[in-house]
């Protein structure tokens, strides 16, 4: 083997000692490398073009001295050290990153890289002290002692080295992943860079954390990443002890459904971890597979869970140390109510078919009507569920979605304040027609059976004002439809007409 390298250094001597072969196979490999690499790669090639460039012009400089002076000898040392590393270099670009990286489908990490281009120079600087007439086996042997002095200082050095090594060998993670190295959240972030030192960590506070390799060997790495995207996420709520587990439950699982980045499988689930002074702790447990975004993901679970602990008349217990000062009095909370139940009784008034209540009623079924509270993307009723609420937009604005034929869904309207839905699922019961979802944070009015059923038991012959509003309402839609048909039959006529008249004066 010692010959074998004897015989190639040799070669690579003469063929860079003879000038213009040296400097053609040197342009021939920046050509393929210029040809072959995308244009963001190319800019490697600048250190192997000055390395080519610096070599020609101490081949020009030394072109007047005489061949047996030491200074012509120097030069000629210095001049064959560029070409080796412009060589060297090139090879490298063409061999590693085109030739590898492609059959591998992605390029090499960075500290197999510096590896690899490190012992290609390490080469070119042992052919140059063979060339100038040192032997580097008998360097390095009566240099015993500098060699133990320079291994105990890159002591650290090297074992960051060869921790990096093992880390590209394991793979316990690759750049793109998310980590966290120990127990401590603040060391979460995503892997930029693994180079032959140290790994780079970039976390969500923008800042970059260098971890010396060696440090990474010995910790515990959590790899968020591996060997799924999945990553499961946690948020604890507290809950009333007077409202059941089921309820607490249901609502915390509607309202983690609705958010923004939860996957539907595997799906959300809900345990109750402990009883606690001031309520009950309850565990919300879901999947998201965009880690990158998790605390806006959070922070929407979180806001929709207020939304739907509203709806459901479950209150977040506070805690039983805190002192609150508020106004407890009975006027206080009847003035409160007496204002939420006038809203809700303007808001009855709107609707046609109820205007045939006489104002006690209406007044009655304000009373036993809710407002609900829904967040901007949250559904309030699917199509072709079976519901028997009627609900009436107090604020904000809700989107009517219909589904189509193959699963493609489409807007139909969009509903503001004073318009209603779902009157035919509380009149009739049947499956809603259409999926409505807020657009905005709304404020809706919800008339369910119960209540209804209280206002027509105590009135039978409302029922009968209310079925006429109805015909009267689907015979105007009727005429309307028969309208617009009539409108079509007489544009299709007319443009049959005109087909004709043009065939004729033609003679089509």
């Amino acid at each position: 083997m010692p010959g074998a390298a004897h015989h190639i250094s040799d070669a690579l001597v003469r063929v860079a000692s003879s000038g213009a072969i040296g400097v053609g196979v040197a342009a021939a490999l920046l050509v393929a490398v210029r040809m072959l690499a995308p244009p963001a790669e190319r800019g490697k090639l600048r250190l192997p073009i000055a390395l080519l460039c610096l070599h020609v012009a101490v081949l020009l400089a030394r072109l007047p001295l005489d061949p047996a002076s030491p200074l012509h000898r120097a030069l000629s040392v210095v001049g064959l050290f560029f070409l080796l590393t412009a060589l060297g270099r090139a090879a490298f670009l063409l061999v590693v990153d085109l030739i590898l990286g492609v059959r591998l489908g992605r390029p090499l990490s960075r500290i197999i890289r510096d590896i690899f281009q490190g012992l290609v120079y390490a080469g070119a600087v042992l052919i140059t002290l063979r060339a100038a007439g040192v032997e580097p086996g008998s360097l390095l042997t009566t240099s015993a002692l500098l060699t133990a002095v320079i291994g105990l200082s890159l002591q650290e050095t090297l074992g960051n080295l060869f921790a990096g090594l093992a880390i590209q060998a394991q793979q316990p993670f690759e750049v793109g992943d998310w980590i966290q190295i120990e127990p401590d959240p603040r060391l979460i972030g995503q892997v930029i860079e693994i180079n032959w030192r140290a790994t780079k960590v970039l976390t969500n506070d923008q800042i970059e954390l260098t971890i010396p390799n060696g440090t990474l060997a010995k910790s515990t790495i959590r790899n968020f990443t591996k060997p799924t995207a999945t990553a499961r996420r946690t948020i604890e709520v507290r809950g009333p002890h007077d409202v059941s587990p089921r309820v607490v439950e249901q609502a915390l699982l509607d309202a983690a459904a609705s958010a923004p980045g939860v996957l539907p499988a595997p799906p959300p689930f809900v345990l109750a971890a402990r009883f606690e002074d001031n309520g009950i702790a309850y565990q919300l447990y879901f999947f998201t597979d965009d880690f990158a975004r998790r605390d806006r993901v959070d922070s929407a679970v979180r806001q929709r869970i207020w939304f739907a602990f509203q709806r459901a008349g479950i209150s977040i217990p506070v805690n039983t140390h805190a002192v609150r000062m508020a106004d407890t009095s009975s006027e206080a909370h009847a003035r409160s109510e007496a204002e939420a139940r006038q809203r809700r009784l303007q808001s009855l008034r709107v609707v046609d078919f109820l205007a045939a209540l006489p104002p006690p009623l209406l007044e009655r079924l304000a009373t036993l009507t809710k407002t609900c509270h829904y967040m901007v993307g949250e559904v309030v009723i699917r199509q072709g569920a079976v519901g028997h609420e009627l609900f009436i937009v107090q604020s904000g604005e809700v989107s009517v979605v219909v589904g189509r034929e193959g699963g493609s869904t489409a807007e139909v309207a969009r509903l503001g304040p004073g318009k209603f839905f779902g009157e035919m699922s509380l009149m009739t019961g049947e499956p809603r027609s259409a999926t409505i979802q807020a657009v905005s944070d709304c404020e809706l009015v919800k008339v369910d059976k119960e209540a209804f059923h209280e206002i027509l038991a105590a009135a039978p012959d409302v029922a009968e004002k209310i079925t006429e509003v109805f015909a009267a309402r689907q015979s105007a839609i009727d005429e309307n439809v028969s309208v617009r048909r009539a409108r079509a039959d007489a544009e299709e006529a007319r443009t049959v007409a005109l087909v004709e008249k043009i065939r004729q004066f033609f003679s089509l």
